[in-house]
């Protein structure tokens, strides 16, 4: 039988929807906060493979997920090309920039990537093992605009300014850079694959700040020239994209970018995004996270709304957003039993 994921990413309408959850191996769960301590910081759990395969599999154990996702971070990727990474206490990602002709030249050859990354790819194939047979496994990178903007400001931020800035003001270089990050995403997601990855998702967290063209340049072509270059070298491969804070802009993103699903956030609508979204192929999403901190019967409404409204062509169940430190897991164990009990 083919796995749940899978079959809704071919276009199948399920009686009930698969499940995952974006960061669900993360710091509302206990169990994730004692490896991480075990770890000793985040950079070092992330390149420990067989506790990034122990997060990974925790919220499997736990909750009976159809997916694991990949434990890893976006930022691994520009480290791997030489940028300069570290975390802040409760400030989030720090890093080098990268702002000037010079400094883009200085990045890694893109086949000097796998040397930093192998530990993420050993974490696939420990995962390959041991998952359960009927869970997907899901690889995943940052977007080219979502990683570029904290190489270009050096951390995370509210309006991705100096991205914005760049982009105006040396537009050359900015785009050298997504495109050097569009090649090396390719080359570091089709090592995932070649791991034991069966699905690969894009995640442009930003995507939502950039307006006109610009959006159509720098979210949608290089998530096509991705999805485009990994399906010629693994035919078959599903591709979810997830450009958040699109809005309408969703509607017909699977043909111009050629995934398999879009993944939404909770800015529109599931009754909006069936009519206008999953005409086009398989859905992901797209509860609020917040549901997750404050459960109760709202939780259980809201997740029978969008079960029902996406019922009549594929989806995955997922939240609009990843789950908050602040959440409580038997919410989790909520929502997929409401899902799992049907509309």
């Amino acid at each position: 039988m083919t796995k749940t994921i899978l079959r809704a990413l071919r276009g199948e309408v399920l009686p009930t929807p698969p499940i995952w959850m974006m960061r669900q191996a993360g710091r509302y769960l206990p169990e994730y906060r004692a490896t991480r301590a075990e770890a000793g910081d985040f950079l070092s759990l992330c390149y420990n493979s067989e506790l990034a395969a122990e997060v990974t599999l925790q919220p499997i154990r736990r909750y009976g997920f159809d997916a694991a996702i990949l434990f890893a971070d976006i930022l691994l990727l520009p480290q791997a090309l030489g940028v300069d990474l570290w975390f802040e206490t409760g400030e989030g990602p720090r890093m080098t920039t990268v702002t000037t002709p010079d400094e883009l030249a200085a990045l890694k050859p893109t086949e000097a990537i796998h040397e930093t990354l192998s530990p993420v790819y050993e974490t696939v194939r420990i995962l390959s093992r041991e998952l359960p047979k009927e869970t997907t496994l899901i690889g995943f990178a940052g977007a080219p605009w979502t990683v570029a903007t904290y190489m270009i400001a050096g951390r995370g931020t509210p309006d991705q300014g100096p991205a914005h800035a760049l982009k105006a003001a040396d537009r050359a270089t900015f785009a050298g850079l997504i495109d050097r990050l569009t090649e090396t995403t390719v080359e570091y997601l089709s090592m995932q694959v070649k791991a034991g990855v069966e699905v690969v998702k894009i995640f442009d967290s930003w995507a939502g700040s950039l307006q006109g063209q610009d959006f159509h340049d720098f979210a949608v072509e290089p998530a096509r020239k991705i999805t485009a270059a990994l399906k010629a070298r693994h035919p078959g491969l599903p591709v979810i994209a997830f450009p958040r804070g699109a809005g309408e802009r969703y509607a017909g993103l699977h043909a111009t970018i050629g995934a398999d699903c879009i993944a939404l956030d909770d800015g529109v609508s599931a009754e909006w995004a069936a009519a206008n979204v999953q005409t086009g192929g398989c859905v992901q999403g797209n509860l609020a996270s917040h549901h997750m901190v404050t459960g109760g019967q709202a939780l259980i409404d809201e997740t029978r709304r969008i079960t029902r409204a996406f019922s009549k062509g594929p989806h995955i169940f997922n939240l609009g957003h990843g789950i908050t430190p602040d959440a409580d897991p038997e919410n989790v164990q909520l929502m997929i039993d409401t899902v799992r009990a049907g509309a």
